[in-house]
């Protein structure tokens, strides 16, 4: 009797074990916890009397932990961080039960902090999350993890340039397409492109070759300190190894005479002015620079382009008594001093003027004029436009100088409409003249204009302000000053403004719109005078 009590309590032992086993673990954990199934392990993950905390999880998934700290990662995201870990990654549903499940195809990976941008955001999850592109061995040792990548370019990518250029590719890359290197600027280099070097293909200069086994391309350590490092000395050394002393950047062929080994100044003819640089083969004809050139005047080389019109009995004066070779051709030893003594005083800005302005206004230079009215030289823009009271004889001089065409001296005054505020400020053309939005045809209006601001401005109220058919801006706005409606006084409306209403803005209130002139207009004639016709 004794063993079979013995027995019978042994077996209630273990039912009593089983059944508490049962309550305390649901279902078989999923592989990658399988190492803590068991009672003894229950509290690895679970506080006695608690629910699962984020802090056993963290304790061991120390990699998520790190990123949190740092405020990196999807983690730390508006989507996940007020969440606990049980509600995404739970666990007792089977050995084969996925812990991170998540549809890839919607995953919106700018919340991990990373935005998949240009060649990014078309790739595939896996193309970037694989073992090969993880550092740490901790990490690489899990299957189909998202954990573990870093987020400069050599982490993921081989770097063509073998630590050459540095870690930062983003300088002269985008994420679009690595080549062309199209933030790349040459001249923040020690060698700034110049000349015939801006035509050239990076491929001509930058070689590639081969390096550990794989194709380089050189970007860094080039010896540039001479022309001969790169090309080929046709001279053999014999004029050393400055090149410019005779070229140039732009062409090889080009001899640069300013400041290269020839000296022109040994000959009976020394280049000065603006015959310093002019091409050889222009003055020597035939590629011979021995041939005997006359130049004793400057009309064996170049065309009269006067066409003998200062040619005085029979002699045509030579073009050096007027030019000179060190300016431009259009510029003349003719003074302005000269020109004062001429029937035509300069003044102002004629003074400014170049000669080509005046006497080229036709096809043909011309340097006699019978009159010398403004408007036989500048067109009349206000023809018919301005009544003879304030423009007598079409005399420009009446408003304008020559001082400065834009500075008009008119009193304003003397119209009956005194500029005042913003007023005063304004130019003639903000008020007189008008351009058309489709046509781009620019009207003008100096006569039968009215004080009316709607004159000039814009009704944007339409016809809620009218009396007798006239919207009097003033009366709330104080124009000559400011736009703000200053004048406005809402007191005297059917809603005197009182409490909170005080401090509002018009537009709390005053939200309806409606059409007009197809525009959006605000209405301020409400008529809704009760409380619960704003508030609900």
């Amino acid at each position: 009797m004794r063993y079979f009590k013995y027995i019978s309590l042994l077996f209630l032992s273990l039912n009593v074990i089983s059944l508490s086993f049962a309550q305390i673990s649901p279902g078989p954990l999923a592989k990658a916890h399988a190492h803590l199934e068991g009672i003894a392990n229950c509290t690895q993950c679970h506080t006695i009397g608690k629910a699962v905390t984020n802090k056993k999880c963290l304790d061991c998934h120390k990699e998520i932990q790190s990123l949190v700290t740092q405020k990196r990662g999807f983690h730390i995201s508006a989507s996940v961080k007020n969440k606990n870990c049980v509600e995404c990654h739970n666990d007792h549903h089977g050995e084969k039960f996925d812990m991170i499940r998540f549809d890839q195809k919607k995953f919106d990976h700018n919340a991990t902090g990373y935005k998949l941008e240009g060649a990014h955001s078309k790739i595939e999850c896996k193309d970037c999350h694989k073992p090969s592109n993880i550092k740490d061995n901790n990490i690489k040792k899990r299957i189909d993890t998202f954990l573990g990548l870093q987020r400069n370019c050599k982490s993921c990518h081989k770097d063509y340039h073998q630590n050459t250029l540095g870690d930062k590719c983003a300088s002269c890359h985008n994420l679009t397409k690595f080549r062309p290197a199209n933030g790349f600027d040459h001249n923040k280099s020690k060698f700034k492109l110049k000349g015939a070097h801006q035509q050239q293909e990076c491929i001509e200069c930058h070689k590639k070759s081969t390096k550990n086994g794989v194709e380089y391309q050189a970007f860094n350590g080039l010896n540039f300190s001479s022309c001969v490092s790169c090309h080929k000395d046709v001279h053999n050394g014999k004029f050393g190894i400055n090149c410019l002393k005779c070229h140039n950047e732009n062409s090889f062929k080009q001899p640069n005479l300013a400041n290269g080994s020839f000296n022109h100044n040994a000959t009976d003819y020394p280049l000065t002015g603006k015959h310093i640089g002019v091409d050889c083969k222009l003055c020597h004809k035939g590629n011979s620079f021995t041939n005997p050139i006359n130049f004793t005047q400057c009309k064996n080389c170049h065309k009269d382009f006067h066409n003998g019109d200062f040619v005085k009995n029979g002699v045509s004066p030579d073009c050096k008594e007027c030019h000179t070779l060190e300016n431009p051709f259009t510029f003349t030893t003719y003074t302005i001093d000269k020109h004062i003594k001429s029937d035509f005083q300069l003044d102002g800005s004629h003074v400014a003027t170049a000669c080509i302005s005046c006497h080229k206004s036709e096809e043909k230079w011309k340097f006699k004029f019978s009159e010398n009215n403004c408007v036989d030289c500048h067109k009349d823009v206000h023809i018919g436009k301005i009544s003879e009271q304030y423009y007598p004889k079409n005399d420009c001089k009446k408003c304008h100088s020559t001082e400065l065409w834009s500075r008009i001296s008119f009193d304003h005054t003397a119209t009956g409409w005194k500029l005042e505020g913003k007023h005063a400020t304004a130019t003639c053309k903000d008020c007189h003249f008008k351009k058309d939005d489709k046509t781009q045809v620019v009207t003008q209006k100096f006569k039968g204009l009215t004080n009316q601001c709607v004159q000039c401005h814009d009704n944007i109220h339409g016809t809620q302000f009218e009396t007798n058919g006239v919207t009097n801006c003033i009366e709330c706005h104080k124009s000559s000053i400011n736009w703000q409606t200053n004048n406005f006084d809402h007191s005297k409306t059917k809603f005197p403004l009182d409490g909170k209403h005080v401090s509002l803005t018009c537009n709390a209130c005053h939200k309806d719109v409606q059409l007009i002139n197809n525009k959006e207009t605000r209405i301020y004639k409400l008529n809704k005078l009760r409380c619960i016709d704003c508030h609900s």
